[in-house]
């Protein structure tokens, strides 16, 4: 069934269901029916209230609307109004997760939400008959469920929140900003959300983001984020209303990006499951901003719905010529069929799989006491691994799991930049090559004592001149707007929060676009460079040391403290990348993290950057799980073993069920 036809018939039926099944908030309890509790409830929860008529998909859309409506307001003091000055609220009982609803007109003010929440800011009417709601959505979806007692597809009945990164037909796509777009609205969905309307989801919502989808914990339009286990801190970039969204129970599941940890790190905030797939497996198709290091992947709050979510929206995509390298690397079963069930643990569902410790990631040696606390819960879900039957390869305290691949390959793979980079090993006048072969035949002579010592941390990309003008100026010329035509009308035509804190996640989007926009030429062969040469380190380690996958710490920092200064993720050293964006952009591999815990104290950054602490604090810490390109299946085994056994999802305590 295709609940978005084109014709008026449909749109007629769609219409009078709704007058007559949902069009009053509340309406389950006003019947008094039992109510089926949405908090953590699973894709397979409400499917089976669904099919064993507990409950109905509009009334579903209606419980997630009442948390909504209580948990998602402004979560900051801004008394100069959004894009001014805010300070934190502690206990705010609010997140701000939430910044564009999937309701007209008419269904938005009898729920009592504002018109900033409306779907569109250039369409103030909204009546299109071609473009349903989400009510109508849902009732639609009742009506067919009704008539046939079957759910429409694997998705009958989630609901999604969506990165305003990605377009939807029906809702605003403006990447966070308050752009003076002429159409807000796209002329179409991305292929991912397509795909996921086909499968019977319900789009409730445009998740608020780091605004140009980078690292920040506000945007323009949006407004500041907060994260619902500490609402003075933040609840991770870019994909930050992804991610709070699915932790407070708003959504089911929410669409999110990767780029160096967008996904990954609000997950990990959220105490969720993130699965920020094999770049080439799901279209990037109608993302604003996509990019070669970019992946479309998804936030829940277990392994099997995120495992369901990829089933969806995996796979070939003309529209994104890199997808084509997912044709025949796709499982013959579904992903949510390597999900291990929770009666299964106790067989050791892990035996046979081995599994590499990046202790490059973790080595206390490199990072101050803001991080000891996290390394060692991660340390205990490493035994929690070798309990449910994984043999555990670890090189030890101060160990490298890496090192001797990249000493092998990288003087050959990354030439140049290495001979560049230590020019005491290759003199003026004398022959670089004879000495590359020499280090070839005898990696000990690489040397490990200069400033740009290679090892698997500072592996990461060099700066990739005019990319993001290039895909942005592309993604606008597609879209067609008539006001909003490029980078520079970006900049020039939008409204941008002035609260600027240097240091911090409080930066000028503005800036950056500038800096983007002076570009004049596109020149990617470092970026490809240095993907090639990370793929054929990572797989020939991965190999030779004959594994299945490697774990580390999904971060070693907790969620900072909003507006001020995080802790250092570069390792206090020149050079040295982020551990999201060593593993994931650059080789883009399947990368997925796994709640393993809370702190009990943690340090921070003060607003002149100075390491406070310790204050007692109950945040999350994941563990993350990689693998070769296309190796989701086992990558989801070892994640749901992992949380079958241990349960560490915990929902924050002040959003908890509603009276």
């Amino acid at each position: 069934m295709k609940l978005y036809s084109s014709t008026t018939k449909m749109a007629g039926l769609i219409v009078a269901l709704v007058l007559a099944s949902c069009s009053s908030p509340g309406s389950q309890e006003t019947q008094g029916t039992p109510r089926f509790e949405i908090v953590e409830a699973t894709i397979a929860d409400i499917q089976t209230a669904i099919t064993t008529k507990q409950v109905t998909a509009t009334e579903i859309v209606h419980m997630y609307l009442e948390r909504i409506k209580t948990y998602n307001g402004v979560c900051v003091d801004q008394p100069e109004g959004i894009l001014g000055p805010v300070s934190t609220i502690p206990n705010a009982g609010q997140i701000n997760a939430l910044m564009t609803l999937n309701l007209r007109p008419e269904h938005r003010e009898e729920w009592g939400f504002d018109a900033r929440k409306a779907r569109s800011m250039t369409d103030r009417e909204d009546n299109d008959p071609d473009m349903p709601d989400v009510l109508e959505v849902a009732a639609a979806l009742d009506e067919e469920f009704a008539r046939t007692g079957q759910l429409v597809g694997p998705l009958h009945g989630v609901v999604f929140a969506i990165k305003d990164q990605y377009d939807t037909f029906d809702m605003r796509t403006t990447l966070g900003m308050d752009a003076f777009f002429d159409n807000d609205r796209p002329p179409d969905d991305a292929s991912a959300i397509k795909r996921l309307r086909d499968a019977g989801a319900i789009i409730l919502a445009k998740a608020n983001l780091g605004e140009g989808g980078s690292q920040r914990s506000r945007s323009s339009f949006g407004g500041t984020l907060c994260n619902p286990y500490d609402t003075t801190r933040s609840p991770g970039s870019s994909s930050g209303g992804s991610g709070s969204s699915v932790a407070a129970n708003l959504v089911t599941c929410a669409i999110a990006e990767e780029t160096g940890g967008s996904i990954l790190h609000p997950a990990r905030n959220a105490n969720a499951v993130g699965i920020a797939p094999t770049q080439e497996l799901v279209s990037q198709d109608g993302m604003f901003g996509e990019g070669f290091n970019h992946r479309t992947g998804t936030i829940c709050r277990t392994v099997e719905d995120a495992a369901r979510v990829i089933d969806v929206i995996a796979g070939y995509d003309p529209r994104d010529e890199r997808t084509v390298f997912s044709l025949g690397r796709t499982p013959d079963e579904p992903y949510q069929s390597f999900v291990v069930a929770e009666k299964d643990v106790d067989q050791e569902p892990l035996q046979g799989l081995r599994i590499g410790v990046v202790r490059e990631f973790m080595d206390k040696d490199l990072f101050d006491e803001a991080s000891f606390q996290s390394i060692d819960i991660v340390d205990r879900a490493i035994d929690d691994l070798r309990d449910l039957g994984a043999t555990i390869m670890d090189p030890g305290e101060h160990g490298a799991l890496f090192q001797e691949c990249v000493d092998q390959y990288v003087p050959i793979y990354r030439n140049q930049r290495f001979i560049n980079q230590s020019p005491e090993q290759f003199p003026p006048g004398e022959d670089a090559i004879e000495r590359l072969l020499d280090m070839y035949f005898d990696p000990s002579l690489v040397p490990h004592t200069a400033s740009g010592v290679p090892n698997i941390r500072n592996l990461g990309p060099r700066f990739s001149l005019g990319e993001s003008k290039y895909f942005l100026n592309r993604y606008l010329r597609e879209r067609g707007d008539a006001n909003i035509q490029s980078v520079a009308d970006m900049m020039n035509k939008a409204n941008f929060f002035t609260d600027i804190r240097p240091g911090t996640d409080f930066t000028s989007y503005k800036v950056q676009l500038e800096r983007t926009n002076a570009v004049t030429t596109l020149d990617l062969a470092s970026l490809f460079q240095d993907r090639f040469a990370y793929k054929t380190i990572f797989l020939q380690c991965m190999a030779t040391l004959d594994l299945h996958a490697v774990t580390y710490a999904s971060s070693i920092h907790v969620a900072h403290v909003l507006g001020n200064p995080s802790e250092p993720s570069r390792f206090n050293s020149p050079g040295h990348h982020s551990i999201w964006g060593v593993m994931g952009m650059i080789g883009g591999f399947p990368t997925m993290n796994v709640p393993a815990g809370f702190t009990s104290q943690v340090f921070d950054r003060d607003a002149e950057g100075k390491l406070v602490g310790p204050v007692p604090a109950r945040l999350p810490v994941s563990i993350t799980f990689a693998g070769p390109h296309f190796g989701e299946p086992t990558l989801i085994k070892i994640a749901s073993a992992y949380e079958a056994s241990t349960k560490h999802r915990t929902a924050p305590s002040d959003f908890g069920p509603l009276p």
